[in-house]
């Protein structure tokens, strides 16, 4: 029997997780909610974002419930898993509730804006014996799902330097723009950030401290451009990462990563529109073919599936995804301090 999903929220990334759930095995789209009549009514035309999913246009949402009232689809009877596309601000409420109305959740990343409201999500979530996932999707990124499989058979050797980047403009592309006030979005070192710190902690765990360095946004109070130095126990282990949304308009989007095996690099930019480049001790370089993937439809089908089988998603967990949120708050106090910071779970 095919899970039924309830889609809460029908911006950028609820739009995509919908037209998703089209080529995810085994799930079926029961419901789907918003506050703005045009979107229930399948008119999609200004949804936009900063990926190259497919948004806008029309959407025929015949035969799937549409609700413009959040605690009604929460509570729907014929939803297995809610999957919460809603501004971050709104995450914990809605997602306590549809987890204590019998529901698995999917929510958006960031799990929340502070670690008690992540807490309370996850404490929540025992309680009622339900999975609560949270979609740092990207773990299922092909780029980067290589440098963890890398890591993992060893060919060539310990992974001991990363340098991560993930820069952008000002998201100006949100309902009511909410991008921009860092009390709903946490601003880019938490809301984009926020891939990264995960994706340092599912490499290599938590940094015993982080050293960042940058700029604050006095307009807004939230860092624009920041450079963070993650210190290990390891001491040859170099990690950093640089994010922001310090960049021009016409910039859009940039992600990428340089990492440093012992017997191999490993270089790969979003902007070049190219697979990776593997460099070998042997003076070789080679681009990394992949079977396409696309990483949304990749993680919502982990997703069904762990629902489905009732095993432990352990890729989308809430507890790392609670520790990718305490990184970058650190990375923050560090950046404010201007002082390295110790990181305790």
């Amino acid at each position: 029997m095919a899970v039924r999903v309830a889609v809460v929220g029908l911006g950028f990334m609820g739009v995509t997780h919908y037209r998703s759930y089209k080529k995810v095995k085994g799930a079926k789209v029961v419901a789907v909610f918003s506050r703005d009549p045009k979107k229930l009514a399948g008119d999609w035309r200004n949804v936009r974002g900063n990926l190259p999913t497919e948004t806008g246009g029309h959407e025929d949402l015949s035969g799937v419930k549409r609700y413009d009232d959040l605690d009604a689809i929460l509570n729907d009877p014929d939803a297995d898993l809610v999957d919460i596309c809603l501004p971050t601000h709104l995450h914990t409420e809605a997602t306590i509730k549809a987890l204590q109305a019998g529901k698995h959740v999917l929510v958006e990343k960031p799990i929340a804006l502070n670690l008690k409201d992540a807490d309370k999500m996850i404490e929540t979530a025992q309680k009622v014996g339900r999975f609560l996932m949270v979609g740092q999707v990207l773990r299922f990124f092909p780029e980067f799902r290589l440098l963890k499989e890398m890591q993992e058979k060893g060919e060539y050797g310990r992974l001991k330097g990363l340098y991560l980047r993930r820069i952008i403009s000002k998201p100006t592309w949100s309902a009511e723009n909410w991008f921009a006030d860092p009390k709903k979005s946490g601003g880019p070192i938490i809301d984009l950030h926020i891939h990264d710190a995960d994706f340092v902690i599912f490499m290599f765990g938590l940094p015993e401290r982080v050293f960042t360095t940058g700029w604050i946004d006095y307009q807004r109070d939230t860092p624009e451009y920041f450079v963070t130095q993650y210190q290990f126990a390891d001491k040859e282990v170099a990690v950093t990462a640089v994010g922001g949304d310090a960049a021009m308009d016409s910039w859009v989007f940039e992600h990428g990563y340089d990492a440093f095996f012992e017997r191999a690099t490993v270089e790969f930019n979003s902007r070049w529109g190219k697979p990776p480049i593997l460099f070998t001790e042997d003076g070789k370089q080679k681009e990394v073919k992949f079977k396409t993937v696309d990483p949304f439809i990749a993680e919502l089908q982990y997703a069904v599936d762990c629902v489905r089988k009732k095993e432990h998603p352990a890729l989308l967990g809430a507890e790392s995804a609670r520790n990718a949120l305490l990184l970058c708050l650190k990375e923050a106090e560090s950046l404010r301090k201007g002082k390295p910071v110790k990181v305790e779970a």
